[in-house]
């Protein structure tokens, strides 16, 4: 397999169209079209990292943080980026980051966390929005069944449990096409009626080139009349952070202490206990303070979380716990979900689990 072919697996896994804006994604260092001799399965890429890809014989390096986030203007080896960036290219290895598309996904990171802690009734806490769009194209009637098949075929009328979905209405289209038309019913010069379908089908926002070039290639007009709308449904399948109830509640102590030991957490911060059970509770891996008030709305009895700062811990304002419980140890699963998902996909190449601890930070 070349590198292009392991990034279209992850990515139809979870679409780079849905990390956020800010984020740096994709292939950041490397050739797509060099073939992988192994790939490194990583949390982040660190010089060391680097160093144990080179070791174990791997030419690629999957990792969930990016390395390079902001822009590079020298490569002067002068900080851990660049010499980590240096080391790469010199050693011929190719790194890719997915970081928060993987965030976003309701399989990802934070579905993780929620496995972890064994949650029931799982939802996404911060639904993503503009992320569906509708087609609604005109079909004449005996050409219909195969076009909607087509776009069928391209994923579009999938609505959340639910595929093939689309709404149908018959009617009667006109047209005359010009001296220069070559139309397929009709005559140019001529207007033409038609008896048409307009098809209705929704469709997520990653599969839209895909979508239309099966519509293109499906449909028998010289021109296709085409329209498409982005809709403000909340996607419940796609968005920030996950929310999810314990199969029994527990006192707020015993349930720190066995989110301690299941992350192995040197410590977590949190606000004031509030001397009632936990039953529902919100995670959001990494830096999460931004969903606080998500977690106060959906019910949470607890927010797990990372990266708080001082003020943030006011907002708790005894409605629910917030827990800091560290940014590595949030996400330290997530390269496990990577190779379990890769493992299944992937057996002529060596797949290896990152042994570096990534973890900048130390507890006394």
């Amino acid at each position: 397999m070349i590198i292009k072919e392991v990034i279209d697996l992850i990515e139809d896994f979870a679409p780079t169209k849905y990390a956020e804006d800010f984020d740096n994604v994709g292939l950041l260092v490397g050739d797509a079209n060099a073939e992988v001799k192994g790939a490194l399965i990583t949390l982040d890429t660190l010089e060391a990292t680097v160093e144990e890809a080179i070791a174990k014989n791997c030419n690629l390096i999957v990792s969930f943080h990016p390395i390079i986030f902001s822009g590079l203007k020298k490569l002067n080896g002068k900080n851990y980026v660049e010499r980590t960036v240096l080391k790469a290219i010199k050693n011929d290895i190719a790194i890719y980051a997915i970081h928060t598309a993987l965030d976003n996904q309701y399989k990802g990171v934070n579905d993780m966390i929620a496995e972890k802690l064994d949650l029931r009734n799982r939802q996404i806490l911060i639904p993503r929005q503009d992320s569906i769009r509708k087609l609604t194209t005109f079909v004449p009637v005996k050409n219909v069944a195969d076009v909607r098949q087509s776009l069928f075929q391209a994923g579009a009328g999938s609505i959340g449990n639910y595929d093939h979905c689309s709404f149908n209405i018959t009617g009667k289209g006109s047209f005359k096409g010009n001296e220069y038309s070559n139309p397929v019913v009709g005559e140019k010069g001529k207007i033409h009626f038609e008896e048409e379908v307009q098809i209705g089908l929704t469709y997520p926002a990653h599969l839209e080139s895909k979508i239309l070039k099966n519509l293109f290639s499906s449909h028998p007009y010289e021109e296709v009349a085409y329209e498409i709308h982005t809709l403000e449904n909340k996607n419940q399948h796609l968005g920030m952070g996950m929310i999810g109830e314990l199969n029994t509640e527990i006192e707020e102590t015993a349930f720190l202490e066995a989110v301690k030991k299941i992350f192995k957490c040197g410590c977590i911060r949190h606000s004031a206990l509030l001397n009632k059970p936990i039953k529902k509770v919100a995670v959001l891996g990494g830096s999460g303070a931004f969903a606080i008030e998500k977690a106060k709305a959906a019910g949470a009895d607890i927010f797990l979380t990372a990266d708080l700062k001082y003020h943030d811990f006011y907002k708790a304002e005894k409605k629910l716990v917030l827990a800091d419980i560290g940014h590595y140890e949030s996400e330290q699963f997530t390269k496990n979900l990577l190779y379990s998902f890769l493992s299944k996909k992937i057996s002529s190449f060596a797949l290896i689990l990152a042994d570096t601890n990534t973890n900048p930070i130390h507890y006394l």
